[in-house]
């Protein structure tokens, strides 16, 4: 038996996934600003409610899943990118 080291195959919080479905689209990296945006942007085309405080969830979403996610250019910038191997 092999362990299963796809980071995809453990439940993880739909929030996770709508940041990584934008980064996706975005080419792999983008602000964080502009994640926040596109998330709560697909949030609402579903029909969902935006909470005030999206964005703070998905800093921590983005502190909490470091291994899908990273900051390329260093922990003082505001970019994010999808850890290489993530899709």
């Amino acid at each position: 038996m092999t362990l299963n080291t796809n980071p995809w195959a453990a439940q993880i919080d739909p929030l996770a996934q709508d940041v990584a479905a934008v980064l996706k689209r975005m080419g792999g990296s983008a602000h964080q600003r502009d994640v926040v945006q596109c998330v709560a942007a697909m949030k609402r085309q579903r029909g969902e409610m935006v909470a005030q405080d999206l964005a703070n969830k998905i800093v921590e979403v983005f502190e909490r899943y470091r291994d899908l996610f990273f900051k390329p250019f260093g922990e003082g910038s505001m970019r994010w990118a999808l850890q290489p191997g993530v899709a």
